[in-house]
């Protein structure tokens, strides 16, 4: 069977095709049809309505539903059903929100398979009207009319049916009928069929009609089950303490357990049974999804029927009222702890929860990793992912040993398989405890974290993670990220996934727009407040600013230990001072000295490359905010494409984010960083003059540079730079001019020979 065609199987349960109108009945057809179900889907439906049910009629409908331009759907049958109070659940074949792995499933008191039966016994004497007063009495006041039914007619199918009966009578009057009738209960409401019985209806009626519009208060609901033994069923009524005013013997294979509803209106009576039938399926009684309506009949206590009594069982069991009931259901299934004192735990406190991270974070506890973009948020976990299956250290923090879920939502599946292989090649670590990583790719697959939940803990309850990552969170939001109440909502799942699996939940984050150095590393993230006040610890990226000089330096220094290397691998480090190896000009002349022409042109590669690599990383700050752990001092470092890397020698340690320095100091970087870009510009135009020169294969000289700038202004006045002009830029653009020759060297163009 499709799961959809389930569905509206369970949908036709709540729709009683005798409160509908002869359009809407036929509407349930065309709906069915343009579905695609078949006709004896609506056939059997149909039969619910004995009083107009025909043979054949819905075989000839259907044959004549054609199609049109606007056909009814099973939309409208959702619809119908909705009104009677069904509720959509998405199929049974998927864990939903509220499921637990391996715990009590909402509103499961009882274990059906451990109740045993309690045998129900006919009353030793046999007194039918007194059986009948007795359930008038508990049910009705006086003045109420109460309808009944002792006619009944065969269907098509051979199946005894009740009539409409009768409803003018209140029950004061049929109680003072029957008080006198000597147990002829026939004279009083009229004969009935033995072999059939007779019905009552168990809400007050308005005295005009036995449709639900004619219920005067919607007191009581039908509870039967007719699918288990009648001893069993007796005996989950019982242990479920269901509110019942009247439990009634059929007379047949069901008990009918007339329960409190006690409610105000037609749509809270709705939502009540709904309730009600919700609790007795989880305990083990399916229900008859057909006795909703309160307008329906039971079973009358006091008749026979084939042979057998329908009588009162019992009166008044269980809870008082609905609400008291209700008050019982959710008291025993919330799955909250009881208080406990702390006396009783003083001397023998619980074991806290062993580090994940070292000082960071706790097994089974929730981080946050907030940044702005290209802040390597995506690398930094994948490195944590990789540190912890290693058992590493991940940007200077120690961290255990297990296995880790990373749920990946933004990359393709090539992609990210790629960034693990490439960081664990750039940190130079051998990959021994792979089976220690799952990957789950869920790019362009990815649900609301409501739905996502689920799924997740059925993929990991049996695999002992120690850590889930989920990156990044905003591909699986539900909900207005500013709002506080629904991202409290959103974040408890987090705590769903920690419970459930017993492991850290670790997740991702960005900044909000705007400047963020001034701001507290907690009221960075974007959205609600509750994003940085939910998790156990938060770790926030904040970007530092590398000035012209240290970026300098780091410049001189990557090309010093490249130099460094290509003597060393040439056998010529001992012909060079240490001191010549601390400055990338000395050094690189010592190359050029000492190395052949093809190595030196190897080299020169390198360092073109190094110089790129430099000039691309990026310096951040880790700031932390613990919930377990004390404040660690902040942490700096570099991000060279694809890693994180600490700062290992405190060069960032006094840098401050640019949003947090005073207005005139940010002016006066910005100005300066206009004068930069002004340098690097006429830098840039400097190195086009350079390389012209140099087609001739020889270098230029001072007079051939200011010949190439020489030109004529507007006015015709001839412009030219001055020596003077010159040698300054051979000075702050990089070069160097050689005394004997005269002629302007580069490092990396023309013939040096």
């Amino acid at each position: 069977m499709k799961q959809d065609e389930l569905d509206l199987r369970q949908a036709l349960d709540y729709i009683d095709p005798r409160e509908l109108s002869y359009s809407e009945w036929v509407g349930v057809g065309m709906g069915l049809k343009e579905a695609g179900y078949p006709v004896g889907l609506w056939e059997d439906w149909s039969r619910r309505n004995g009083g107009r049910y025909r043979t054949g009629e819905c075989a000839r409908k259907w044959d004549s539903f054609r199609g049109t331009d606007t056909p009814i759907t099973a939309g409208t049958i959702v619809q119908m059903a909705q009104r009677g109070g069904w509720q959509p659940n998405g199929g049974d074949c998927e864990l939903g929100w509220d499921d637990e792995i391996g715990g009590n499933e909402p509103y499961r008191v009882i274990d059906p398979h451990w109740v045993e039966a309690q045998e129900i016994a006919e009353p030793a004497e046999w007194h039918p009207a007194q059986q009948l007063i007795t359930y008038l009495e508990t049910l009705f006041d006086s003045e109420e009319h109460v309808g009944y039914v002792t006619r009944s007619f065969s269907n098509e199918d051979g199946k005894a049916m009740p009539t409409k009966g009768d409803w003018a009578r209140t029950a004061g009057q049929l109680v003072q009928a029957l008080s006198a009738c000597g147990d002829d209960i026939g004279s009083v409401l009229g004969d009935y069929d033995p072999a059939v019985g007779a019905w009552i209806r168990f809400n007050p009626l308005d005295g005009k009609g036995i449709r639900n519009e004619n219920v005067t208060a919607f007191r009581y609901a039908l509870v039967e089950c007719d699918g288990m033994d009648i001893d069993r069923q007796n005996a989950l009524i019982r242990e479920l303490e269901l509110p019942v005013a009247c439990l009634v013997h059929s007379g047949g294979k069901s008990v009918h357990a007339i329960v409190h509803i006690d409610a105000p209106d037609y749509p809270e009576y709705r939502k009540r049974v709904e309730y009600l039938y919700t609790v007795c399926r989880k305990n083990g009684l399916e229900l008859d999804q057909q006795n909703r309506n309160p307008s329906r009949l039971s079973r009358m206590p006091g008749v026979l029927r084939k042979g057998h009594k329908q009588f009162l069982i019992d009166t008044n069991i269980g809870k008082t009222n609905f609400a008291e009931w209700r008050e019982f259901i959710e008291s025993a299934t919330d799955d909250l702890p009881d208080p406990e004192s702390m006396s009783a735990v003083w001397d023998e406190m619980p074991p806290l929860a062993p580090a994940l991270i070292s000082g960071v974070l706790r097994q089974g506890h929730k981080m946050l990793l907030a940044g702005p973009s290209k802040a390597g948020k995506s690398f930094a976990l994948i490195e944590l992912t990789i540190a912890i299956a290693e058992g590493k250290s991940w940007l200077g923090f120690d961290c255990a040993q297990g296995r880790v879920l990373y749920v990946n939502l933004e990359l393709d599946r090539a992609s990210c398989l790629h960034r693990f292989k490439d960081v664990y090649s750039c940190l130079g670590w051998k990959p021994e405890h792979l089976g220690n990583i799952d990957i789950w790719n869920l790019r362009g697959k990815s649900v609301p974290m409501d739905r996502l939940t689920p799924k997740l803990i059925r993929r990991a309850v049996k695999k002992d993670y120690i850590a889930v990552i989920i990156d990044p969170i905003y591909k699986v939001i539900t909900g207005d990220e500013n709002s506080a109440d629904q991202m409290a909502n959103f974040c408890n799942q987090f705590d769903k996934v920690c419970t459930e699996l017993g492991c850290a939940t670790i997740y991702c984050h960005h900044h909000s727009k705007g400047a963020q150095g001034g701001k507290r590393s907690m009221d960075r993230a974007s959205g609600s407040g509750v994003f940085a006040r939910d998790p156990d610890a938060l770790l926030d990226l904040i970007e530092l600013e590398v000035s012209d000089d240290l970026r300098t330096q780091m410049e001189n220094n990557a090309v010093c230990r490249v130099c460094g290397a290509a003597l060393e691998a040439a056998g010529k480090s001992d012909e060079v001072s240490q001191d010549d190896l601390c400055s990338q000009r000395a050094a690189m002349d010592a190359c050029r000295r000492l190395l052949s022409g093809v190595d030196y042109n190897h080299l020169l590669d390198r360092i073109a490359d190094t110089r790129k690599e430099v000039q691309a990383r990026t310096a951040w700050r880790i700031e932390g905010t613990l919930r377990e752990f004390p404040k660690f001092p902040p942490v700096n470092l570099w991000f060279e494409f694809p890693v994180h890397r600490p700062d290992g020698n405190g060069a960032l340690q006094d840098i401050n984010p640019d949003e947090a320095a005073p207005a005139w100091q940010r002016g006066a970087k910005a100005r300066k960083g206009k004068a930069k870009q002004a340098k690097q510009s006429k830098k840039e135009a400097f190195d086009t003059a350079y390389n012209a020169l140099c087609l001739g294969g020889d270098a230029p000289t001072v007079q051939d540079v200011i010949e190439y700038y020489t030109e004529q202004d507007e006015n015709g006045e001839v412009q030219k730079p001055t020596s003077r002009t010159v040698y300054r830029w051979i000075k702050d653009y990089g070069y160097s001019l050689d005394k004997n020759s005269g002629k302007i060297l580069n490092d990396t163009t023309c013939d040096m020979t």
